[in-house]
């Protein structure tokens, strides 16, 4: 009885795993384009937020510490709000994923140091630097995944 019971489980869960082997194979592009979007949009409206107010942007990176805040605020307000754009787009996907990669590389190196923060901002600045890692990651999975087929990279590829 306990034999059966056992090849019953296996049974169960080589057809639940299997499912959802094809339930991504089939639904990866659409995936992909809500993964982009919901990365994207995150980097396109701070990227504008900054270029909205250059000067406050980079005047907090003066106050960080940041040599020529003055020339680091526009780099880093035009890569973030490029990188999203290029991400939504699907357009130079790989590029726009690896350039977010070092731009939240720099951002959480400058911006959530929580080490050096007291209780309670030391745990809130943590769960920042923790959700910057998960977006690193995002964005290099998105890197070697590439955009799907719902992108402008696609239908510039079948042009060629």
């Amino acid at each position: 009885m306990a034999g059966t019971e056992t090849n019953n489980r296996r049974g169960l869960v080589a057809t639940i795993l299997g499912y959802s082997d094809s339930l991504a194979a089939r639904a990866s592009d659409t995936v992909l384009l809500v993964g982009r979007l919901a990365m994207g949009i995150i980097f396109f409206q701070s990227g504008f937020a900054k270029l909205a107010a250059l000067g406050a942007f980079s005047a907090s990176l003066g106050n960080r510490g940041v040599a020529f805040p003055g020339f680091w605020g526009p780099v880093g307000a035009i890569s973030e709000f490029t990188g999203g754009t290029l991400i939504i787009l699907g357009l130079g996907t790989r590029y726009a994923a690896a350039l977010i990669v070092v731009f939240v590389i720099i951002a959480t190196s400058i911006a959530h140091r929580y080490w050096e923060f007291a209780e309670p901002a030391r745990r809130v600045q943590e769960g920042q630097f923790y959700k910057n890692l998960a977006i690193i990651g995002g964005a290099l999975f998105l890197f070697i995944c590439a955009a799907g087929r719902f992108s402008l990279d696609a239908i510039l590829m079948k042009k060629r």
